[in-house]
């Protein structure tokens, strides 16, 4: 047995089949409840409805992008005046608080990141997998991730790939292996420790 459509299209598209079957077969279907007519009529309201709808969505997407062009010229506006008043007052912090900004902030070293967190290996197939995982809660801004594989239960750990977000798709990996992954947060000042580790066979 048929099932109704669920998408727009293909809603559409069984509509107007019916009405021209229902035109072209008169004999068969004498009297149906929704004449053509009417059936026509209600086509024709959604067909007007859709294009109002689709030129108001037209529409919003414009204002969006005037309303981003418009906050991005205050942007470099204000950004020249602070450039302009730390100048002025030399990054003195209490002249430029008067303005509601603040001089420069001590520089500070750049420490390791802390540790990944939550890793989890949610999709896989054969010869690939999809790993994602949390940034860690402390230690430095993490410039990059290290994703490290081994053979289980105790085959040395090797570099497979780097993100820059918190997720990867490996591919190419081998099949019918056990493997082991981890995920190690990295910067310009070092490593953190490595996050758990979650086991595939791909």
């Amino acid at each position: 047995m048929a099932r109704f459509p669920v998408s727009e299209s293909e809603i559409v598209m069984l509509g107007q089949t019916m009405t021209i079957g229902l035109v072209n077969n008169v004999a068969i279907y004498p009297a149906p409840p929704v004449t053509t007519a009417d059936l026509g009529t209600v086509m024709g309201n959604y067909i007007d409805a859709k294009n109002v709808a689709t030129a108001a969505q037209a529409a919003a997407e414009q204002a969006i992008i005037d309303k981003n062009a418009a906050l991005q010229l205050l942007v470099d506006d204000m950004k020249a005046d602070l450039r302009y008043a730390e100048i002025t007052v030399n990054y003195d912090d209490a002249k430029l608080k008067l303005i509601g900004w603040g001089g420069r902030s001590a520089a500070t070293a750049l420490t390791p990141p802390g540790q990944t967190r939550a890793l989890e290996a949610p999709r896989q197939g054969e010869g690939w997998i999809f790993l994602d995982w949390k940034e860690p809660v402390d230690g430095g801004a993490v410039a990059a991730y290290k994703i490290q594989r081994r053979m289980r239960p105790d085959g040395p750990w090797t570099n497979v790939g780097m993100a820059v977000e918190s997720e990867i798709t490996l591919t190419n990996q081998e099949r019918t292996k056990e493997w082991e992954y981890l995920v190690i947060a990295v910067n310009k000042a070092g490593e953190g420790a490595p996050s758990n580790t979650v086991m595939a066979v791909l």
